[in-house]
């Protein structure tokens, strides 16, 4: 299977590139590739497909922004739908039509002569409107992948009528403005040539039919109120602000058709103690000084439980403790994180009279007497372990 390209490097633009940059590289590969202008050439036809998913994904906001995040992974949905690592995000040739009047001024609401057959050949498919939940998430969840149950308010397809809107079979009629094909077809000049385009009926909203008798329950709609309990699986590794995608469980079309999906932006409690950094997490390891002296064993948490660090003699502040594989997994599959825990020593604020004579002895000895024991500051050694 073919490698996806960066939707960035499929129109030529840098990821600064402002949305009219974006929109006008969209143009520009649309009219070079266009099928008109390059009949039979399959390679053509591949790189106008590419280029409509690439202009879909960052002419969006939320989506442009779960991409420049995570990648392809971010769009392919990893609890579901989406597009996949070798399709175009589900566009058929006549979609890329139908939304070309966002780039060029309207002139295009449909399939185009001399290339896949003509968008009248079938009716319109409804599609329901998408919905977007919240789901907060433990560290622990995050780290280990976890299953959610969700009771989400939607519209549902009328369970009297079928979602078709009508009382019964025999409620319906032919669409006297189009004939029952769902679209009016037209024949206009472009700057392509002599070009035949259609656009969905007026009258049915190409459908093709329309109700004579409308359902009682739903008025015709073909969709009421309702809820539903989801089960969504939530791999390991999200992130903050990441967006999943269950196909198929948004809301229910009008008049039937294809339900939208379910949109599940990711929210992380903060942990008590840890706090993430990327795929690592963050430790603050208080010692005191007589462990930072004569060295000792101390307990860092860590997801799952505690984890024993051995600390050396003479650990200074600022030190940092790495353990390895201890933190988040990535969550396209590239390993694991680390935990790494810096050393902070706390020194008391108050000593009792033999705790205040101790360490005078101990201040007048040559190991105390000295103020600097590594002339490497805190920022030094932090970028030295940072290097390794």
């Amino acid at each position: 299977m073919a490698t996806k390209r960066d939707y960035y490097e499929v129109l030529g633009i840098e990821k600064s590139a402002s949305a009219d940059e974006i929109k006008k590289a969209y143009r520009k590969a649309a009219i070079k590739y266009h099928p008109d202008k390059n009949p039979g050439d399959k390679e053509a036809e591949e790189k106008f497909k590419e280029a409509a998913e690439a202009y879909d994904v960052l002419s969006n906001p939320d989506k442009k922004a779960r991409y420049d995040q995570f990648g392809h992974a971010g769009m392919s949905g990893a609890a579901g739908g989406g597009a996949g690592a070798g399709g175009f995000g589900g566009f058929t040739m006549d979609d890329i039509f139908r939304n070309f009047g966002d780039i060029f001024g309207g002139h295009f609401g449909g399939s185009f002569s001399g290339f896949g057959g003509s968008a009248g050949s079938g009716t319109r498919v409804n599609r329901g409107s998408d919905l977007r939940v919240k789901v907060r998430l433990t560290l622990k969840e995050v780290a280990n992948g976890t299953t959610k149950k969700l009771k989400i308010n939607k519209m549902n397809a009328c369970d009297a009528c079928g979602g078709s809107g009508a009382k019964d079979q025999s409620s319906f009629k032919t669409c006297s403005t189009c004939n029952g094909s769902g679209y009016v077809t037209q024949v206009v000049n472009t700057f392509f040539g002599r070009t035949q385009t259609t656009a969905a009926c007026p009258t049915c909203h190409g459908e093709g039919r329309v109700i004579t008798d409308a359902c009682p329950k739903c008025k015709g709609e073909g969709i009421v109120k309702g809820e539903e309990v989801i089960e969504i699986k939530i791999p390991a590794g999200v992130g903050e602000g990441m967006q999943l995608s269950v196909s198929g469980k948004g809301n229910a079309a009008r008049h039937g058709g294809v339900n939208g999906d379910l949109l599940v932006v990711i929210e992380e409690e903060r942990h008590p103690e840890l706090e993430r950094d990327g795929n690592d997490l963050l430790y603050n390891l208080n010692i005191t000084v007589p462990t930072a002296v004569l060295g000792g064993s101390v307990e860092v948490p860590t997801i799952d439980g505690k984890a024993k660090v051995k600390i050396q003699p003479g650990t200074q502040a600022g030190q940092v403790l790495r353990l390895k594989g201890k933190g988040i997994p990535d969550v396209n599959g590239y390993g694991r994180g680390d935990i790494l825990a810096v050393v902070d020593i706390a020194v008391p604020s108050k000593l009792s009279a033999e705790e205040k004579r101790l360490m005078e002895q101990l201040a007048s000895t040559p190991s105390f007497s000295k103020a600097e024991y590594n002339k490497q500051n805190i920022f030094d050694r932090m970028r030295s372990f940072f290097r390794t």
